[in-house]
């Protein structure tokens, strides 16, 4: 207990620094959200007008210990500004359309690529020399070595375009209403399909390589020895002795993916026109829309560190020396 005390504590500050920074670092740029939005109108605006949308997006000539407390009591009140790109839209607002899909799209991605890839190094390393430990880790590393979005727009112009077997964009049919249907849902699978193939083919390798070289030290150990000489079961000492021990690098990875999933397979979202926070990142920049971007980062932050957090109280069930410390 005291060990998560410490790391929650640990996680604290670092979401406090984060917040700091993100409050600071769109203060220190040059320009600000209103000038950008009032350009955009080209003259439609009245010069008085450049005030009131600083106002808006939390911009004042107040000093900025003031404008920095009231961030933070708009923050905890789940106000993260208005939008540039989408004015008069909250932040808030426009980061709930995408943050679904991407935790849909690249969080079933994550854990099928880890819960499969993991299962792959395990059962390889346990049968070595074998077809599974010889031919498959070359193949899943050399298609890893391929970017996310060139594998995407592979499987885009071969499945999608020449074969006709998969949707080619956005998330969901356009003649279908989103509804907890049958209809509709087959139709979020059959647009997922594609993009969620594209990141699990290009991170299978890394999962089942890791996996594999803990494995090997795993199973030199001696207790591996002493559960063998006490005829227990193979798939006990498989999966109960070894691979629970070797898992722990890999949880450690498992979360970190997991908290960035929130920013989305940015150039795969991109490909298909997925309409999720990778995709929201992209308009934020392309508009300058700093309160959208801030709230993308922070949303990302809080992700990351969520994650740790759920890793380590994991660590804390995988392996008892932790308890101790």
């Amino acid at each position: 207990m005291r060990h998560l005390l410490r790391n929650l504590a640990l996680y604290a500050v670092a979401a406090w620094a984060s917040l700091t920074l993100n409050f600071l670092i769109p203060r220190l740029m040059p320009g600000d959200p209103a000038s950008t939005m009032f350009a955009r109108f080209r003259g439609q605006l009245q010069p008085e007008a450049i005030d009131a949308l600083r106002v808006a997006f939390g911009f004042t000539n107040e000093p900025l210990y003031k404008q920095y407390f009231t961030y933070v009591v708009h923050l905890f009140q789940g106000d993260l500004g208005l939008s540039v790109a989408y004015f008069p839209a909250k932040v808030t607002d426009v980061i709930a359309t995408g943050l679904g899909w991407t935790l849909l799209l690249a969080g079933a991605a994550v854990i099928i690529s880890f819960a499969l890839g993991t299962t792959l190094g395990v059962v390889a390393t346990w049968r070595r020399g074998g077809w599974l430990d010889s031919v498959l880790p070359p193949v899943l590393v050399f298609l890893g070595a391929f970017p996310y979005f060139w594998l995407a727009m592979v499987l885009l112009y071969v499945l999608g375009f020449n074969l006709g077997a998969f949707p080619l964009r956005h998330a969901y049919d356009d003649a279908l209403a989103p509804a907890f249907s049958g209809e509709f849902i087959l139709s979020v699978v059959q647009h997922m399909m594609l993009p969620a193939s594209a990141i699990v083919i290009a991170t299978l390798g890394g999962w089942m390589l890791s996996m594999r070289s803990t494995m090997v030290g795993v199973l030199s150990e001696d207790y591996i020895t002493m559960a063998n000489a006490k005829g227990l079961s193979q798939g006990r000492i498989m999966f109960h002795y070894a691979a629970r021990n070797a898992l722990l690098p890999n949880v450690t990875g498992f979360g970190m993916a997991l908290g960035f999933v929130l920013s989305g397979s940015l150039l795969t979202e991109i490909v298909f026109s997925y309409p999720g926070q990778g995709y929201l990142l992209i308009q934020a920049v392309r508009n300058q829309d700093y309160p959208l971007m801030q709230g993308i980062f922070l949303t990302i932050t809080l992700a990351v560190l969520g994650a740790n957090l759920l890793v380590d109280i994991l660590y804390v069930w995988l392996d008892p020396r932790t308890r101790t410390r």
